[in-house]
């Protein structure tokens, strides 16, 4: 098994993943965030950590670069995809004005005319 750590800037800002191996972040037979934290700021000689969930199960969404680790949310939130979305505050996501069609075809959102469309 492996542990997933984001790397964070002065902004909260996620610059990198790093993963590691479960055994190294144990203590006592239970993974440890903080062993994580200063395993990963001994190697790197950065200290702003925070863990990632691969599969959800906490933080919200699994971190990429570019997202942001919300402290009061417990959450890391992608960046906004256009200007007109809005943050869903129990999911962390961003949300279109307008729901997605369901139909066949590859939608794409249109932020000019705020609608979707169908890729040809």
């Amino acid at each position: 098994m492996m542990a997933h750590f984001a790397k964070l800037d002065e902004n909260n800002v996620v610059i990198a993943v790093h993963v590691i191996n479960n055994d190294a972040i144990m203590v006592d037979g239970v993974e440890s965030e903080s062993a994580g934290i200063d395993l990963l700021t001994q190697i790197h000689g950065h200290s702003k950590w925070i863990q990632t969930s691969y599969n959800g199960i906490f933080r919200k969404n699994y971190a990429g670069v570019g997202y942001t680790y919300d402290y009061l949310r417990q959450a890391f939130i992608p960046p906004k995809p256009f200007l007109s979305w809005t943050l869903n505050h129990e999911t962390c996501q961003w949300e279109p004005p307008v729901a997605k069609p369901t139909g066949p075809g590859r939608h794409e959102w249109d932020e000019l005319t705020q609608s979707w469309f169908i890729l040809s």
